[in-house]
């Protein structure tokens, strides 16, 4: 759990810095600015009911109280002596808002007024033709408290404070959930050992991504433990298969040193050749099992039958039908090694004959092998691919086999991107299937 928290814990952190950097420079940028553009936005309002009041004087003067313009109410009309000529309701006999006055040719000043109950945003506008003679008509807006306080950067900064920690709480409550099913997958591998790889991590309900990582842990599981079963049965069976013959070598030499028989040392000679047969069988398959390249050879499928059919002569005679131009690619040897696997594995368990047929079809070239023998069980047809796997019903005829033949066919024949397998039908037929070139 000390790295459920730890990358809890950072996670929560990286996240509060990450939205506490965002959150302050925006609470920053409005505290800045958005006094200032509210003042501005006062002082546009303002503006405006000025410059509108020094139009309604250009020809007569206003009647008392100064109406209210464009939602300004506090309005004065102050003439050169600095008389209030004329006011609105509010402000009538009420001294002037402000002294500024418009200078150096401007027709307009700005000003901010404090008084005890409050600010003003006062704009005065300059008017010489009046019936009053020269005047400014002067606009007030209210300014609101929030300008004038540091109330609002404190509530501001404030508020960020409270919702940096919501959000913190709300990223550890939140990352917390999401490592739960985490932590649970990794307390079940935890419980997972070599020796027992049957249980399961638990799949978390959703169907989301942690859901999908438990299921293929589980699938890792299950491959895991399906090899590391056929590691278990492979030493097992290659232990009974590789006992055998030596032990039978063992007692040819002990007799052949007190009878030196022919027959006793040529018996010898024939349990050492098939003692070297399985181990170059097992040299083989883990070359295999640990991903050695295919080859990269150019060849005519059909006389590479032709070639390895004559060089070694059966049981049974064997009938060709080979179709001419069918190449394929990959490790001549290797591929000629599953050919001359299915031949012996035919003529061994074959009646009378054996036949062998190549075609090419739609990219792919097949290679068939077929006798007449007693045939392969449908439910063995996948089983006799397993190592040291051999059908109880023929042993009678097995003449040495060690049951590795098939499964180091398929597996040279799956490193060459192609298959093999026992076709449907009441004699055996074994398929190679090969990409044509």
């Amino acid at each position: 759990m000390v790295h459920g928290r730890s990358i809890r814990a950072r996670m929560t952190i990286a996240t509060v810095v990450s939205f506490g950097v965002i959150l302050l420079a925006g609470v920053g940028t409005i505290s800045l600015t958005y006094p200032a553009r509210a003042r501005a936005d006062l002082a546009a309002q303002a503006a405006k009911a000025s410059r509108h009041l020094t139009t309604m004087i250009d020809t007569r003067r206003l009647p008392a109280p100064i109406p209210p313009q464009d939602g300004v109410q506090l309005l004065q009309i102050v003439d050169s002596g600095g008389r209030v000529v004329a006011a609105s309701a509010e402000l009538a006999g009420r001294p002037p808002l402000t002294r500024a006055r418009p200078s150096g040719g401007d027709s307009r000043v700005d000003d901010r007024v404090c008084r005890p109950h409050g600010c003003l945003i006062v704009v005065g506008t300059s008017n010489r033709a009046t019936p009053y003679g020269p005047v400014v008509a002067y606009a007030a807006v209210r300014e609101p408290f929030l300008l004038r306080t540091s109330f609002l950067p404190a509530l501001l900064f404030g508020s960020a404070a409270l919702l940096l920690a919501l959000m913190g709480w709300a990223a550890w409550y939140g990352v917390g959930r999401v490592l739960a099913p985490v932590e649970r997958i990794r307390r079940d591998l935890e419980r997972i050992s070599a020796e027992d790889l049957g249980d399961r991590v638990e799949v978390p309900p959703g169907g989301d991504e942690v859901a999908e990582l438990a299921v293929t842990v589980n699938d890792t599981l299950a491959r895991l433990e399906n090899a590391v079963e056929r590691n278990r049965r492979f030493v097992s069976d290659a232990s009974h298969e590789l006992r055998t013959p030596i032990t039978a070598l063992i007692v040819r030499l002990e007799a052949g040193l007190d009878e030196r028989t022919e027959a006793d040392w040529r018996a010898a000679l024939d349990d050492a050749q098939r003692l070297s047969d399985i181990v170059g069988d097992l040299l083989l398959m883990a070359r295999m099992d640990a991903g050695a390249e295919p080859g990269d050879d150019r060849f005519e499928l059909g006389r590479l039958v032709e070639e390895e059919v004559a060089r070694r002569p059966g049981r049974l005679p064997v009938t060709l039908d080979l179709e001419p131009g069918v190449h394929v690619r990959g490790n001549r040897l290797r591929l000629a090694r599953v050919f001359t696997n299915l031949l012996s594995n035919a003529d061994r368990y074959g009646d009378s004959m054996v036949r062998v047929t190549v075609t090419g079809r739609a990219g792919e070239a097949i290679l068939e092998v077929a006798d007449d023998g007693p045939g392969i069980p449908e439910e063995m047809r996948e089983r006799v691919f397993e190592r040291f796997t051999r059908l109880d019903r023929t042993r009678s005829r097995d003449a040495g086999g060690s049951g590795l033949g098939l499964p180091i066919a398929r597996d040279i024949a799956r490193a060459h991107g192609g298959d093999l397998h026992v076709a449907e039908g009441p004699e055996t037929r074994l398929v190679l299937r090969l990409p044509r070139d």
